[in-house]
């Protein structure tokens, strides 16, 4: 049951029923929080002088509470906050039904030691009247009246208040209930969206999977095979030993060419010297004249990009290694950088260049729908649940972004969580 104040004046006023009639009336056809409290405002001043209205509702877990407020805006609409952290805590947990004050700003109900009471000191909220907003027993959130003027609320205010909030209470618990299932259907959509994403983009990679392999037959065939038949008839014919030393040149550079075929099937420098050495190695071998070009290759993890999935650290490689033969060989570009870094307990792959590619060009098409490199590109960030973002500033840029799962990443968020709670 609710506490009960006594007024002091026991005069009955006609108004106050008609005023909680009309706000019954506003409320239909609302199908938002906030505007259901604005149209409701100018009936809630009929019944007690106002500066600030604000509804606080609590999460299931009564951990979170959001704030929807008319009249004076403060930061406590503008996020959610911990509800240990609210000046009527006391209310939201169920301790008491009402607090009433005539200054807030002295009161320690109020004002204590993490309390987000800023609005109510830097608006001078002086006298406020705040209740609990109940559904079948349960406190749901608060109604909350102030005003700028000291000792304005008294017994016969407080009892206006608790009619007030009986009736809003059922309207928006429902409100309440409707936009928190408004958000889960859309986080839902968004999953399907993404889980069908994935499944065209693994579709479009194991199509780009088997061109590789063909590149890599046909590389074979036409390059390997046809060098080591030429090298056998030579061989055949050789007599002196300059032709055979010629031979011999043959089959180094046969040689090479194959080790090249196999390093761009398989990564065999990522495993051998590490992420950042083996992208430099690329950036060589991908740049016809290096002398001639700005090459910066920045490992700010200390290492730790060694450390992850071995999946995750291929695929990023991967991409880094497109978006460097993109800038060799299309953009004509003379510098370009490729930087590894925490940052906020995510991984970041940061590749630019001052080339002259542009998004248009890049994008492959007027829609800027990706194609070719690009879909690939942004393909395998998806498959390793890493956000793709590309842009134009002096050049291309292309910035791919995940969570971090090492040691690193979890001090940063445990002491971002005591910083928080604090």
């Amino acid at each position: 049951m609710r506490q009960e104040l006594k007024s002091e004046n026991n005069a009955v006023d006609p108004n106050p029923l008609n005023s909680l009639l009309r706000i019954s009336s506003h409320l239909a056809g609302q199908v938002e929080i906030r505007s259901a409290l604005r149209s409701v405002k100018a009936e809630i001043e009929n019944l007690l002088p106002i500066d600030h209205v604000d509804v606080c509702l609590v999460d299931d877990e009564v951990i979170w509470h959001t704030s929807y407020e008319v009249g004076i805006k403060t930061r406590w609409s503008l996020s959610r906050s911990l509800v240990k952290h609210s000046p009527i805590r006391s209310i939201l947990l169920s301790e008491i039904d009402y607090m009433l004050t005539g200054n807030a700003m002295e009161d320690p109900r109020y004002i204590f030691e993490g309390s987000l009471a800023e609005p109510i000191l830097k608006h001078k909220l002086r006298s406020r009247v705040n209740v609990a907003m109940k559904v079948l027993g349960r406190t749901i959130g608060a109604l909350n009246c102030s005003s700028r003027q000291p000792d304005l609320y008294d017994a016969n205010t407080l009892q206006r208040v608790q009619h007030i909030a009986d009736v809003l209470a059922p309207y928006f618990y429902s409100l309440w209930a409707i936009e928190k299932a408004q958000k889960a259907a859309i986080v839902e959509a968004e999953a399907k969206a993404r889980e069908e994403g994935l499944r065209q983009g693994a579709l479009e990679l194991t199509k780009a999977l088997e061109q590789e392999r063909q590149r890599i037959g046909m590389d074979l065939h036409d390059q390997t095979l046809a060098d080591l038949t030429r090298i056998l008839r030579d061989f055949e014919t050789a007599e002196t030993p300059d032709e055979k030393a010629e031979i011999v040149g043959s089959i180094q550079d046969c040689i090479q060419d194959l080790r090249h075929i196999i390093d761009t099937a398989v990564p065999s420098l990522l495993e051998m010297f590490g992420f950042a050495h083996a992208l430099r190695i690329h950036l060589e071998r991908a740049v016809t004249d290096a002398e001639m070009m700005d090459l910066i290759v920045s490992d700010e993890t200390d290492g730790q990009i060694d450390a992850i999935d071995p999946t995750t650290r291929i695929a990023l490689f991967r991409i880094a290694q497109e978006a460097i033969n993109n800038a060799a060989r299309h953009a004509k570009a003379d510098r370009i950088c490729v930087t590894v870094k925490l940052e906020n307990a995510m991984l970041m792959l940061h590749i630019s260049d001052n080339g002259i590619g542009s998004l248009k060009s890049v994008l492959g098409s007027k829609k800027g729908k990706a194609t070719g490199g690009l879909a690939h590109m942004r393909t395998r960030a998806r498959l390793i649940a890493a956000d793709f973002r590309i842009s134009n500033a002096g050049g291309t840029r292309i910035e791919v972004s995940l969570p971090f799962p090492g040691p690193a990443a979890r001090d940063l968020l445990s002491a971002e969580d005591e910083e928080a709670g604090e």
